[in-house]
């Protein structure tokens, strides 16, 4: 079981990285904050957008947090993800780690591909 919060964003960070050479950017890679986005032109919500974001990880003061934009433009996605992950998300789109072990990070890499999955069959990716 993982507690320290850089060892914690640096495994969810190597989680997420391989999705850069399937069609997404990191603008931001630094040790606290890592980011993916699509360069595409799409049609998000009712509006024209040249630009989508992903996912997006920060180590805050007490935890690790990790944006699924996903989740915020389509939110019965949420039926896909474990239960145990799923009470981890605070407000729309943003789950909150202060541990992760194994299953934990293996139910947030089928979240991260379930993620990807959806944006390929919507052709934002």
């Amino acid at each position: 079981m993982k507690t320290d919060l850089i060892e914690i964003f640096q495994t969810i960070r190597a989680a997420m990285q391989p999705y850069e050479t399937l069609g997404f950017n990191s603008r931001i890679n630094s040790d606290k904050d890592y980011d993916l986005w699509s360069d595409k032109n799409v049609v998000l919500l009712g509006k024209q957008r040249n630009e989508i974001y992903f996912a997006g990880l920060k180590i805050m003061k007490s935890s690790v947090t990790l944006h699924f934009m996903l989740i915020y433009t389509n939110p019965e996605i949420k039926e896909l993800l474990h239960p145990d992950l799923l009470k981890l998300l605070k407000g729309k789109s943003c789950f909150h780690f202060k541990k992760l072990d194994e299953t934990l990070m293996e139910q947030i890499a089928q979240a991260l591909d379930i993620g990807y999955k959806t944006y390929k069959q919507n052709e934002w990716v």
